[in-house]
């Protein structure tokens, strides 16, 4: 009879990369709406610079790594090898991360020349 462990079939991992994804993404969510908002009183193309600072790079970089985590958590469920969890999700993960900060980074160009409709924060709420 086979028993398992608490790490063998890696379901606390996939809890914990769940939860930094979703803690970072709500912290990311913030930091967001404060640069939007601090750019719709000023005005200025400084705030909008913000992008590249480490207050947004921190927990976008943290939603990643949650997302990695639990993706290769989730195929380690299944019987993958870890190493190939985690090479097939660290990739996966990270490749689609560099798209959305591309278009992040559009988005808030789109702001910054002048079209306030690039962020409609109020949608979702």
């Amino acid at each position: 009879m086979t028993y398992y462990y608490w790490f063998t079939p890696p379901y606390f991992f996939m809890v914990a990369g769940l939860f930094i994804a979703v803690t970072s993404g709500a912290a990311f969510s913030a930091v967001l709406k404060d640069i939007v908002e601090a750019w719709r009183k000023t005005r200025s193309s400084a705030v909008v610079s913000k992008l590249g600072g480490i207050n947004i790079q921190l927990p976008f970089l943290g939603i990643c790594t949650g997302t990695a985590i639990f993706l290769a958590s989730g195929l380690g469920c299944f019987g993958t090898p870890t190493w190939l969890s985690y090479a097939v999700a660290a990739p996966l993960t990270f490749l689609s991360a560099g798209l959305v900060w591309r278009q992040l980074k559009s988005n808030l160009a789109l702001l910054e020349s002048g079209q306030p409709r690039a962020f409609e924060l109020d949608f979702f709420s």
